[in-house]
């Protein structure tokens, strides 16, 4: 039985990057609001300090900051024919645990989509002809475009301080830069960061191959810098400890060292950790949401009645609370009806590793989570896709995140897999390997979604979600086109040998591959074709809004998080402007 609270004006659902943002923005406005998160409280000061925080064996190794799938996990399978078992250990994706979410352990890589990523479908068939569509691949334009995102992507980097170099500033080419990118009103917050051997090298190399590399533009910021919420960073130290890390230099954009500060001072604020949000509670038309019931950590129930519910926990997180809800219709990849699972992706990742001699040594030690040389040359449209068979493509990237000792032991091919040998090699190799690698396009397809898995159940006695994926042939081709062209920069930087991996069908759940899992809940133009329109209010229940990369149609070759924070800025703009004028009513575009 719940106990019910006093009703609040909004509640948040997850307190990362998306429910910090959106708590502090309408606190600020007047409203009164609660945030719900799972997992702990975390702190810069008291979970990060400097004398902790690079611990390899612990935040690396036993994932200290990750969720655990005794609080939550998924089953997997590659295709509907097969029964689907659950993650026992994350591995492929590791959603965060607690206060900040991903955006504690995040590497900071912060990226704004093409143009033509908003109207991809549109652009690929009338550029090239309806055929290069594959088969059952359900890509479909977004209902927002470039262009009216881009005052929000230019806050969310001035929000994070972000590092880089323009490359397109109003329309003209700036030097240095990436003049693939669409157009920015700005220039970055701050300026690059330095780079290392390996990214000087790539540099070079790559403009010779006549390709165009730029600084990867990046939350791990190069200078001190006060942000327009007035919280203060401090420049990156270089030490190689982001990935899978906390902060402990304020050094890293995350909530807590860019929203959190000023959002805690709000006394119309307040959240409430350590509390699983069981379901988003509805009219019993199920057309207006009224709150949601959550069990706190003495296994209490607590239903918090609220005029807005906003979901703003991790992609798939959104989706399964919708689901067990009973909020939309689950999508059928049989008939092809309903539209809540709809359009999953993922991330196609892939590269080459160059081999050198004693005389060139990278210092991997010195590193950051976004420290990086970049080319665009091969990702979205931005080379002709006539006659190569796939539509999509990649970034391709030489990054030095952190020689980190435990994890970073890199051995050419052939050297034994333990012993003494493999020692030696890790000694001899260390610091004379550098990978250029590329991150991929991942096309959404009729039987690729997400659905409640019939069989098992969490501990709280709910379905887990079941996840049906695997890598197509589109995006597989995409990917070995790229991977070639990083063999190609690598032999052009001078490698002694050069060993390349590709991405291979048959998606398995053990190997880390990247967190960003998108799709789902995506947005779109008409109620058919999804789940919430393009303010990211739910089509069915239009007090409830969902944030997040569970909102893109398909996932581009780029990392998830700066679209995240432009989608946050933008649903707030049409939220305080035209939703609480006239509150309780589907917004339509003006």
């Amino acid at each position: 039985m719940s106990t019910r609270l006093p009703r609040k004006d909004v509640v948040i659902v997850g307190l990362g990057w998306t429910g910090s943002i959106m708590a502090y923005e309408l606190a600020k406005a007047g409203l009164d609001v609660v945030a719900i998160e799972r997992g702990p409280w975390r702190d810069t000061a008291s979970d990060y300090n400097i004398a902790t925080a690079p611990d390899e064996l612990r935040y690396a190794v036993r994932q200290d900051i990750f969720l655990r799938p005794a609080q939550d996990t998924q089953t997997a399978r590659n295709n509907m024919s097969q029964t689907a078992l659950p993650i026992r250990k994350y591995g492929s994706y590791l959603p965060g645990n607690g206060v900040g979410g991903a955006g504690v352990h995040w590497n900071g890589h912060t990226w704004r989509f093409f143009p033509t990523d908003f109207n991809l479908r549109t652009h690929y068939t009338q550029k090239y002809g309806a055929g290069i569509i594959p088969e059952d691949c359900t890509v479909q334009d977004w209902p927002v475009s470039y262009d009216e995102l881009e005052p929000h992507y230019d806050f969310f980097e001035k929000v994070c301080g972000i590092s880089g170099k323009a490359g397109n500033i109003r329309g003209t080419i700036q030097p240095g830069g990436n003049p693939f990118e669409g157009w920015r009103s700005d220039e970055y917050p701050t300026k690059p960061l330095k780079p290392n051997l390996g990214q000087t090298m790539f540099h070079k190399a790559a403009t010779e191959l006549g390709l165009h590399p730029f600084p990867l533009p990046s939350a791990n910021i190069s200078e001190a810098y006060t942000n327009p919420y007035g919280v203060r960073l401090a420049p990156c130290t270089y030490c190689g400890f982001c990935e899978w890390f906390g902060c402990a230099n304020y050094s890293k954009s995350s909530p807590q060292t860019c929203v959190l500060p000023v959002l805690m001072r709000q006394t119309n604020f307040e959240a409430r950790t350590l509390c699983e949000v069981m379901k988003v509670n509805t009219t019993p038309d199920g057309k207006m949401a009224t709150g949601v019931t959550y069990v706190d950590s003495a296994g209490r129930e607590w239903e918090q009645p609220a005029d807005m519910v906003l979901l703003c926990a991790y992609a798939i997180f959104n989706v399964r609370l919708l689901m067990l809800s009973n909020i939309g219709t689950q999508y059928d990849p049989v008939n092809n009806t309903g539209t809540l699972g709809r359009n999953y992706a993922y991330q196609t990742n892939a590269g080459s590793v160059g081999w050198y001699g004693k005389d060139v040594n990278f210092n991997p030690f010195a590193g950051a989570g976004s420290l990086g040389m970049m080319a665009d040359d091969f990702n979205g449209d931005n080379f002709d896709h006539t006659g190569l068979g796939f539509i999509g493509g990649a970034n391709i990237a030489c990054n030095t995140t952190g020689g980190r000792p435990i994890s970073n032991r890199p051995v050419p091919p052939g050297t034994p897999r333990w012993g003494s040998a493999w020692k030696k090699a890790t000694v001899d190799n260390y610091g004379h390997s550098q990978g250029v690698g590329t991150q991929g396009s991942s096309m959404s397809y009729r039987d690729v979604y997400l659905d409640l898995d019939p069989t098992y159940k969490d501990r709280l006695g709910r379905p887990l979600m079941r996840m049906t994926f695997d890598f197509k042939e589109n995006d597989l081709k995409m990917s070995r086109y790229v991977v070639d062209q990083t063999a190609r920069i690598a032999r052009a930087m001078g490698a002694n040998q050069v060993t390349t991996t590709y991405k291979q069908a048959g998606w398995s759940v053990v190997p880390y591959q990247t967190t960003h899992n998108t799709g789902g809940a995506v947005m779109s133009s008409t109620p058919q074709d999804g789940v919430v329109n393009r303010y990211t209010q739910h089509w069915d229940v239009p007090n409830l809004f969902v944030s997040g990369a569970c909102l893109f149609p398909q996932n581009a070759g780029y990392n998830p998080t700066g679209t995240v924070g432009a989608l946050a800025y933008w649903a707030l703009d049409a939220i305080k402007n035209q939703y609480l004028k006239n509150p309780g009513q589907p917004m339509v575009q003006a």
